[in-house]
């Protein structure tokens, strides 16, 4: 029966692409992004939900062994979001079993152009924001400007890796080191992105990454935390399951009802009876951001194709860059650090302030003419009206993170575009172009 039902998946998987409508220019939408699957994906998400268990079990701890390896980290936790992935990060910061517990009222420096929840985690912890301004060119902070950050109650760095652009980790890390800080890289942008022959994500304490369909690979949704902190590992499984005591990867009775466990009725604690279930100890205040069974199966398929999904991306990205370098003159093109090899997001632009055109032009016709554009999340995110009243120290002007949220936006890269497409999206830029300029069109 199961046989069946994955043939009759690809019969079905294979009519639907036979089926589906050819790239019209100028009527086709363009995506910035979108899911790259096929059969494979959706007979591994059966054989899970046949499988009986839903929740985390064997797939997901497949899934969190595989990707360290592919990572080259010792732990990875998967969890339902990259936002979680986040979140429980900073919280685990937080927990009284950390050695290096961070307290209330300490500060955590961060870029101002940022996700909201890359920033929220430190505020949802009663952590102090700092806020430094960023490069124009590689839209993240200049390491050396962390000097400038520090101050008597600094306690860590909450850095993203900002659409795919490494940081300059070498030097992060050292000053994290020299000042005794803890670090968070929110790599949630970056799967894929290596500085210096690394994986961004294993560089700090904590590297955090996103699964959403928009990134480089999908669970639809999901995410997870990676560490090689063995201290900390246990704290992220806990606050990821409620605040739980019993924290091992995969419950052995997910894998056989019949097992059972001999440290279940073993946990000792002065407050509770002595034969208290450790499954119903809480050691931390957590918090429900487990995923689903079919979510790591079909991450299992798309490790396979992650490679390829990478190559796609910077392939994409270069030959974008190599087109918007005949237009320099009216955009700041993005700009990777010497040793970095970014797997990019996206490819994003900021219009020169002397550009004879404003990016509302430029981006309403890019939409006009159904290529789909997005701004650069946040922007400079105290600006947005949630954070008007939030207590955070900012440090200098912020000028660049003024004008990326004045003149920034950005296209896709992403696996699913092809030639044609590339080909119209040079073609309704150059008219654009051509037409707010006078010039004639790019090399």
């Amino acid at each position: 029966m199961k046989q069946k039902l994955r043939d009759d998946i690809r019969e079905c998987w294979h009519c639907s692409r036979e089926t589906k409508e050819k790239f019209v220019p100028g009527r086709t939408k363009i995506q910035y992004a979108g899911a790259e699957y096929d059969e494979k994906e959706i007979i591994a998400m059966l054989d899970a939900i046949l499988d009986g268990w839903f929740g985390v079990g064997k797939f997901s701890h497949r899934f969190e062994n595989q990707f360290s390896g592919f990572l080259g980290a010792q732990e990875s936790i998967l969890v339902n979001s990259g936002s979680s992935a986040n979140l429980i990060a900073v919280s685990a910061l937080m927990s009284h079993q950390f050695p290096g517990q961070l307290q209330r009222g300490d500060e955590i420096i961060s870029p101002a152009v940022t996700f909201p929840t890359t920033f929220n985690p430190l505020i949802q912890n009663g952590l102090r924001p700092v806020l430094l301004d960023v490069n124009p060119s590689t839209y993240n902070i200049d390491a050396e400007d962390l000097e400038k950050a520090v101050s008597p109650r600094t306690r860590g760095i909450m850095i993203p890796h900002t659409l795919g652009n490494p940081n300059e980790m070498d030097t992060i890390m050292d000053f994290a080191r020299d000042h005794d800080l803890v670090v968070v890289e929110d790599s949630c942008d970056a799967l894929g992105s290596t500085y210096k022959g690394k994986h961004v994500g294993t560089f700090g304490d904590a590297g955090t990454f996103s699964f959403y369909v928009a990134h480089q690979m999908t669970l639809g949704e999901g995410g997870a935390v990676v560490t090689g902190d063995p201290d900390l590992e246990p704290i992220l499984r806990s606050i990821r399951d409620w605040g739980r005591a019993c924290v091992c990867p995969v419950c052995r009775v997910s894998l056989d009802p019949d097992y059972r466990c001999p440290l279940r009725f073993q946990f000792e604690t002065d407050t509770l009876p002595d034969d208290y279930d450790k499954r119903y100890v809480y050691t931390n205040i957590g918090y429900n951001l487990k995923p689903v069974e079919f979510q790591a199966a079909m991450g299992l398929e798309q490790l396979k194709k992650l490679p390829r999904f990478i190559a796609a991306r910077k392939s994409n990205f270069s030959r974008l860059f190599e087109f918007f370098e005949g237009y320099s003159d009216y955009f700041t093109l993005p700009e990777a650090l010497p040793g970095s090899d970014p797997a990019w997001f996206s490819f994003v632009l900021t219009v020169r302030e002397n550009a004879p055109f404003s990016r509302k032009d430029i981006v309403m016709w890019l939409e006009q003419h159904n290529i789909e554009t997005r701004l650069l999340f946040a922007g400079n995110i105290i600006r947005q009206p949630a954070y008007e009243h939030v207590d955070c120290r900012v440090v200098g002007e912020l000028e660049n993170s003024d004008r990326i949220m004045r003149n920034a936006f950005f296209i896709g890269v992403y696996p699913g575009l092809t030639d044609e497409h590339l080909a119209y999206i040079m073609d309704t830029v150059r008219t654009f172009m051509h037409k707010a300029t006078g010039e004639g069109g790019a090399p």
